[in-house]
C-alpha cells in the first residue's frame, strides 16, 4: 500500500515560472530540473535561465547558488560529478563549464567548447557522467575532455530525441533514449563499455501517441514505461542482450494501467516510478460535468487500483521528481517536497482491508466547502481507507449504494467537521475541543492540521468570526508546522493577531521568509499603547528587561567583554569620557516590553539569508532605524556578559542578533547612511564593535601565557594555602 505524507516548501519561484516570488524568492526562470547532489539530502536545481542552485532538503536552505553571464543560457540540467565531486554544467548548447563548491565566478572555471549542440549530461553515483548529444552521439566526460573538439557522430539524423536515462548494468553504463519522427517513436540503447548500439521501433497505438517515458533496469533487462496520450500506462521490456544481428525490430506493448477511477479520467503530465508495483502520477483529474484539478496520485500497477491522491489547488508546471522518497513538484508560487510510503503490493492493501494504524484516515484531509452530502459514507472500518481523497469527490470501490447507518462514535474527522458546518459558533468550538481531546485518532498530526484549516475557512466566510483562544490553545498544545495549515499565519497577519504569530514563529519549524518578514512589519508598524493592552509571551525578555523598565535611570558599565569608557578613550584619545562613553539612551530598550518579545521572536526563526535579503529591502527607513536600536541594544546586552547569552529560555543568541544586524546593513546601508537619525547609531555601532575587536586582539596576545598558567596549575599540587608569584612576558 503506499500513502502520500507531510509536505514543506523548499524554495520560491520566480516570475519566469509565472508564480510571482513566493516563498522569499528563488528560482527565477522556472525550474528546467532536478538531480540529486553530492551528499545525501541535497539536490541541484537548474532554472530556465541561468542559475544553478544546490539545496539541503532537511532545512530547506541554500548551500551554493552559480549563474552564469548574462545573455548566457543553461541549455541542459547542471549534475553533479560523484566521483570527484565537481559540477558540469552546459551553456548555450555546446559549452562545458566545470567547478567545485568552492568557485563562485563561473568565468574564472574550467571551460571547453564542443563540436556538437549536448542534449543532456547523465551521472550516476557508481559512474562518471555520460554526455548525450542531439544526434544520438555518446561519450563519457573523461573521454571527452581529452579532446573536446573532436568530431561527434549523428546517429539519429532527422529524428529528435524526447527523453533519456541512464542505468550502471554491472560495471558498465547503458544508455536508453526515446527519438519521434513522423509520428514513429524508436528506442536506443547504447553500452558504452562495449560500444555497442541497439535501434527498437515503438509499438504503435492506436489514436495515440507517447507523451512521457520513465524506465528502470532489473535483472539484465531495462523496462520502459510509457505514457500514451489515451490516459493509458504501457509497459516496454528491452532486453540488454542482444542475439540477432538485425538492424531493427518492433517492441510490443502491453498495457500496464488506465488512469481512471469512478468514471474520471486523470490527464497525466508527468510520471514516475517508485518501485516494481507502484507508480506516481501528476496531473489533471477530471470528472464530467466538473472543472478539472490538478491532483498527485499513486497508482499501484500490480492490482490496477488507485491507492492515494492530494490534490493541488494552486495548480503545477507538470513536472514530477523523485528522490529519497521525496515527490518534488512545483505548486503555485512555491517547489514542494512531500514524503511519501510505499509497502509490499497485496490484495488486502489495494483495496484498502489491510489493517495499518499508521495509515492516515484519508477523510481527515476534508474541506467543508468542497464537499457535498453525496460524500457522507461510511466510517473507515467500512470503506477502503485508501480511496481517493474527499476533495476528488471520488471513492475507490464505492459502497454508498450498501451503507449501513453510521453510529455517533465512530464518524470520521471529515464527517464530524461536516456535521458542524452549520452549528453556532459556540457548538462548533465545544465539539472541537472535544474532538482534539481523542488521543486515538489515526494520523493525529493531520487530524489537527485538518481542523485548523476549518477554523480557517469558517474565519474567511465569516470575518466576523475569529476564534484566537481557540486558535492559541491548539498551536501551544500541538506539534503542528506552517505546511500543515498554512493559511492560520495569514489570517493571523490580516487580524494583527501578535500574540497568535508570536506563538508561531515560535513553534513552526517551516515559516516561508516572505510570511517572517510580514511579521517582523506589523511588529515594528504597531503601536506601544496598543500592544500595553495586548497579552503577549514575555518570556524571552523578562529575565533582563523588567528591571530596567522598573528603574530608567539604571545604567549597564560594559567592562567585562571589551567595551568600558577608559577602552574608548585609548582609541579616541582626543574626546573626553563623557563623549566617548555609550549615553543613556543606548542604553535602554527602544522599544517596550510587548514588542520586545515579538520582535525575539523573529530573531529566533529560521530563515535562509538569500531568500529573506529581498524582503527586508522593502522595510521603511524609520522601521529599519527602530530594529537596528533594538538589535545594538541587545548586542550591547549581551556582550555585559563574559559568556555572551542573554538570560531565559527564548531570548535570542548573539550569532542570531548579530547576522540580523548584518541582514538588515546590506540592505538598507544606503538608506542608514544618509538619514540623520541613524548617523549617529551606526557610528556608536562602529565604535563598539571596534573596541571589542581590540580587546578580543589584546586576548589572543595573552592566549599562550594563559594556556601555560593553566598548565602549570595542574601540574603543582598546592596544599591548603600557597602563594605564587606568575610573571606573564
Amino acid at each position: 500500500m503506499a500513502a502520500l505524507c507531510e509536505s514543506f516548501t523548499l524554495c520560491g519561484l520566480g516570475p519566469g515560472a509565472g508564480a510571482g516570488a513566493g516563498a522569499g524568492g528563488g528560482l527565477g526562470g522556472g525550474l528546467l530540473a532536478l538531480e540529486p547532489g553530492p551528499e545525501p539530502d541535497h539536490v541541484l536545481l537548474t532554472d530556465r535561465g541561468r542559475t544553478a542552485t544546490l539545496f539541503k532538503v532537511s532545512d530547506q536552505k541554500p548551500l551554493g547558488c552559480w549563474s552564469v553571464k548574462h545573455r548566457q543560457i543553461i541549455t541542459c540540467p547542471v549534475v553533479c560529478n560523484f566521483e570527484t565531486h565537481e559540477y558540469v554544467a552546459v551553456h548555450d548548447d555546446k559549452v562545458l563549464r566545470i567547478w567545485k563548491n568552492q568557485d563562485i565566478n563561473l568565468d574564472k572555471v574550467f571551460k571547453a567548447t564542443l563540436s556538437a549542440d549536448v542534449y543532456r549530461i547523465h551521472s550516476l553515483p557508481n559512474g562518471g557522467p555520460v554526455v548525450l548529444f542531439k544526434g544520438g552521439g555518446v561519450r563519457t566526460l573523461d573521454v571527452l575532455l581529452e579532446a573536446p573538439q573532436q568530431e561527434i557522430e549523428n546517429i539519429i539524423s532527422d529524428e529528435v530525441i524526447k527523453w533519456s536515462e541512464a542505468f550502471m548494468e554491472g560495471q558498465q553504463h547503458v544508455l536508453m533514449f526515446a527519438t519521434e519522427k513522423d509520428g514513429d517513436f524508436f528506442v536506443y540503447v547504447q553500452k558504452l563499455k562495449t560500444n555497442s548500439l541497439h535501434k527498437y521501433k515503438l509499438e504503435q497505438q492506436e489514436l495515440s501517441k507517447p507523451t512521457g517515458f520513465t524506465a528502470y533496469i532489473k535483472n539484465r533487462i531495462i523496462t520502459l514505461l510509457c505514457l500514451y496520450s489515451n490516459d493509458s500506462v504501457y509497459k516496454v521490456q528491452v532486453p540488454l542482450q542482444q542475439n540477432t544481428e538485425d538492424e531493427q525490430q518492433t517492441l510490443p506493448t502491453s498495457l500496464l494501467l488506465n488512469l481512471s477511477v469512478s468514471g474520471s479520467v486523470l490527464k497525466a503530465t508527468s510520471f514516475v516510478v517508485l518501485d516494481k508495483d507502484h507508480v506516481a502520477v501528476l496531473g489533471s483529474l477530471a470528472a464530467s460535468g466538473d472543472e478539472s484539478k490538478e491532483c498527485l496520485t499513486i497508482w499501484n500497477t500490480k492490482f490496477q487500483t488507485l491507492q492515494t491522491s492530494k490534490e493541488l489547488p494552486l495548480g503545477t508546471s507538470g513536472q514530477l521528481w523523485c528522490y529519497e522518497e521525496k515527490f518534488f513538484f512545483t505548486h503555485g508560487k512555491v517547489l514542494t517536497v512531500m514524503m511519501y510510503k510505499c509497502e509490499t503490493a497485496s490484495l488486502a492493501a489495494a483495496v484498502g482491508k489491510l489493517k495499518d494504524s499508521q495509515t492516515p484516515d484519508v477523510s481527515s484531509f476534508v474541506d467543508w466547502n468542497t464537499l457535498g452530502d453525496e460524500e457522507l459514507v461510511a466510517s473507515p472500518e467500512s470503506q477502503p481507507s485508501v480511496a481517493l481523497k474527499s476533495e476528488s469527490k471520488m471513492t475507490l470501490r464505492s459502497k454508498r449504494n450498501t451503507v449501513a447507518k453510521v453510529q455517533p462514535d465512530t464518524l470520521s474527522v471529515g464527517q464530524h467537521l461536516l456535521k458542524l458546518k452549520d452549528v453556532s459558533t459556540t457548538v462548533f468550538e465545544e465539539e472541537v475541543r472535544q474532538m482534539m481531546s481523542k488521543a486515538q485518532i489515526p494520523d493525529f498530526q493531520a487530524t489537527i492540521g485538518c481542523v485548523v484549516t476549518a477554523l480557517v475557512n469558517r474565519c474567511k466566510t465569516n470575518p466576523k468570526y475569529y476564534p484566537q483562544s481557540l486558535l492559541l490553545q491548539i498551536v501551544q498544545t500541538r506539534d503542528l508546522s506552517y505546511s500543515l495549515c498554512p493559511d492560520l499565519m495569514a489570517v493571523a497577519l490580516e487580524k494583527k493577531d501578535v500574540h497568535l504569530l508570536q506563538i508561531c514563529l515560535q513553534r513552526f519549524p517551516d515559516i516561508p521568509e516572505e510570511i517572517t518578514y510580514a511579521c517582523l512589519q506589523v511588529f515594528l508598524s504597531i503601536s506601544e499603547a496598543c500592544l500595553q493592552r495586548t497579552d503577549v509571551s514575555l518570556e524571552s525578555i523578562i529575565s533582563y528587561l523588567d528591571t530596567e523598565f522598573d528603574n530608567k535611570e539604571v545604567k549597564t558599565e560594559i567592562v567585562e567583554n571589551g567595551f568600558s569608557a577608559e577602552l574608548e578613550r585609548d582609541i579616541c584619545d582626543s574626546k573626553s569620557p563623557e563623549e566617548t562613553h555609550v549615553p543613556t539612551d543606548g542604553e535602554s530598550c527602544p522599544v517596550g516590553l510587548q514588542k520586545a518579545a515579538l520582535l525575539n521572536a523573529v530573531l529566533r526563526s529560521a530563515y535562509s539569508e538569500t531568500f529573506i535579503l529581498p524582503h527586508l529591502k522593502n522595510l521603511p527607513a524609520q522601521q529599519a532605524v527602530l530594529f537596528l536600536r533594538y538589535l545594538y541594544y541587545l548586542y550591547v546586552k549581551c556582550s555585559e556578559k563574559i559568556n555572551t547569552a542573554l538570560p531565559g529560555t527564548q531570548s535570542p543568541t548573539i550569532n542570531q542578533i548579530m547576522d540580523w544586524m548584518c541582514l538588515l546593513l546590506d540592505a538598507h546601508f544606503t538608506v542608514m547612511v544618509m538619514l540623520p537619525e541613524a548617523k549617529e547609531l551606526l557610528s556608536k555601532l562602529h565604535k563598539f564593535v571596534r573596541a571589542q575587536v581590540r580587546f578580543y586582539s589584546e586576548l589572543n596576545k595573552i592566549e599562550g601565557s594563559l594556556h601555560e598558567l593553566q598548565r602549570l596549575n595542574h601540574q603543582k599540587d598546592c596544599q591548603t594555602y600557597s602563594i605564587e608569584v606568575l610573571e606573564l612576558i
